[in-house]
C-alpha cells in the first residue's frame, strides 16, 4: 500500500477538474493541463479533492504507480493555482543576460553570446542587475528542465565559482596548484 497514493490531491478554490477517459484535466487562474493517467490507476473527483484508488493484485510495481501518479496529480492542481519558478544566479566577471521575448542571449566568457528560447509555456525574466533569472511557468516539469538546460549552458565551475547556479545551491571550491613543492620535485637545479 502506498502511503503517498492513499492522499487525496486537494483542489484549491479556483480551479475545475475533470476526468476524460484516461487523463485527468485540470483549469485554473495559470493555464489549462493535461494528465495521463496509468491503467492501473483509479481517480475519482469528489467535491474539492480528488481520490485516487489502485489495483495493488494487477502488478507488483502498481503501489509505486499510484503514489507517483498522486504526487504529479498534485504537481498539476499546483501548476494551475500557482504556477511555479526557479531562480538561476549568473556568477562570473562580465557575465550578464539580456531576454527580448522569448529569447534569452548569454554572455557566458565564450568567443560568441549564447542564446536560449525558452520552450512554449515557459517564461523567463532577468533582474535589473543582469545576473538573476526567473523561470517560471505552469508545468513543473517544464519549469525545471528549462531551467536545467540555461544551467547547462555554463555550469558552475569548482576552482572559482563562476558559471550559473540555481539560487542557494552550494559549490564546493577545489584547491589550486599550490606553490609547496616548487623547489624540491620541480626540476629546478638546487
Amino acid at each position: 500500500m502506498s502511503r503517498i497514493g492513499k492522499q487525496p490531491v486537494v483542489i484549491p478554490n479556483g480551479v475545475q477538474v475533470k476526468l476524460e477517459g484516461g487523463v485527468v484535466v485540470a483549469k485554473g487562474p495559470k493555464g489549462e493541463l493535461r494528465e495521463a493517467i496509468h491503467p492501473y490507476v483509479k481517480a475519482e473527483v469528489k467535491e474539492k479533492e480528488i481520490v485516487l484508488s489502485a489495483d495493488i493484485a494487477a502488478a507488483r510495481d502498481a503501489s509505486a504507480i499510484w503514489g507517483m501518479t498522486r504526487a504529479r496529480l498534485h504537481n498539476l492542481v499546483q501548476g494551475v493555482a500557482v504556477g511555479y519558478s526557479k531562480v538561476l544566479e549568473i556568477h562570473g566577471l562580465g557575465f550578464r543576460a539580456e531576454i527580448a521575448g522569448q529569447k534569452l542571449t548569454l554572455a557566458l566568457g565564450k568567443s560568441h553570446p549564447v542564446v536560449f528560447e525558452a520552450p512554449k509555456g515557459v517564461t523567463v525574466s532577468v533582474d535589473a542587475k543582469k545576473t538573476l533569472l526567473t523561470v517560471s511557468g505552469v508545468s513543473k516539469d517544464a519549469v525545471g528542465a528549462a531551467a536545467a538546460d540555461i544551467r547547462e549552458l555554463r555550469k558552475p565551475e569548482p576552482y572559482k565559482g563562476t558559471g550559473i547556479r540555481y539560487q542557494g545551491e552550494y559549490v564546493r571550491k577545489k584547491a589550486g596548484k599550490t606553490a609547496a613543492g616548487a623547489g624540491a620535485g620541480a626540476g629546478g637545479k638546487k
